[in-house]
């Protein structure tokens, strides 16, 4: 009978290939046993059987399509009531190519459903379960052009800016309960998404696109620094931390009583 590790288990989505797979691998080599969920069966299959002849975890699987609300539905409630759980990887996510006028609706839909309400559904469970454990980590992952609007296909920039305040938010409503929460702000990473969005890394320069395996490493030493916003391609920590410092000087000016003296109308 297997016993449940002292680190407890890591909820991955979008676990099958890519940036989830890797999260996996890691997280097993760090003693937790897991939950890979994806739509891919048979690839599941085949990663649980590696990562438990690997790390000699225990590895369970859950084939969803989170875009559908019924199986959003099922996960979340796992999620929430299974007490094993301690880390939630918010990874599974698409990408769309052109402009927002020329897009599909239906596959525009899909995409919020993936990209937002997904783990916005799961963050909730996980917030939930956590709270009341009075421990354990949610990582988000979003992408550097929540920082870049207009580099990139308008709705998934907004939605990975989303993926950013929301876990600045959630990290700062759950630390007081021990809970911690970390978003990830990848650059170009090289794994599926790309051929499934219809872009290829080809036509890119060699320099701008990082390893999924470095991608995730960088991540997780962010994640033990205590990061609560990691970008692994920035050298220099102090251009962010200047950007929070510019960010917070707006605040006491967000919201007055009066409009500003550039809006008022002239006597």
């Amino acid at each position: 009978m297997h016993v449940a590790t002292p680190e407890g288990t890591a909820l991955i989505t979008g676990a099958s290939s890519g940036i989830g797979a890797v999260y996996a691998d890691r997280l097993a080599a760090r003693g937790h046993d897991l939950i890979l969920v994806a739509r891919d069966r048979t690839r599941l299959e085949a990663q649980a059987q590696r990562l438990q002849d690997s790390h000699h975890v225990k590895v369970q699987i859950q084939v969803a399509d989170l875009t559908n609300g019924q199986a959003l539905d099922a996960l979340a409630e796992h999620l929430r009531g299974d007490t094993t759980i301690s880390v939630l990887v918010n990874n599974a996510g698409v990408a769309m190519q052109g402009s927002l006028a020329g897009s599909d609706p239906a596959a525009l839909l899909q995409m919020v459903a993936l990209n937002v309400t997904a783990p916005t559904r799961l963050a909730q469970a996980a917030a939930a379960n956590f709270t009341a454990a009075g421990r354990g980590a949610i990582i988000n992952l979003g992408s550097v052009v929540a920082l870049a609007p207009g580099l990139f296909n308008v709705a998934y920039t907004a939605s990975k800016g989303y993926i950013l305040s929301l876990s600045e938010a959630l990290q700062a409503e759950l630390a007081p309960a021990g809970v911690r929460v970390q978003a990830v702000l990848p650059g170009i990473t090289r794994t599926e998404i790309w051929e499934r969005s219809g872009a290829g890394l080809d036509q890119l320069p060699a320099h701008m696109v990082m390893e999924a395996e470095a991608m995730v490493d960088a991540a997780l030493r962010g994640f033990d620094q205590g990061e609560t916003v990691t970008l692994p391609s920035l050298p220099d920590a102090e251009d962010w931390n200047r950007l929070l410092a510019a960010r917070a000087a707006l605040g006491p000016n967000l919201s007055l009583s009066q409009p500003a003296p550039r809006y008022r109308t002239e006597a």
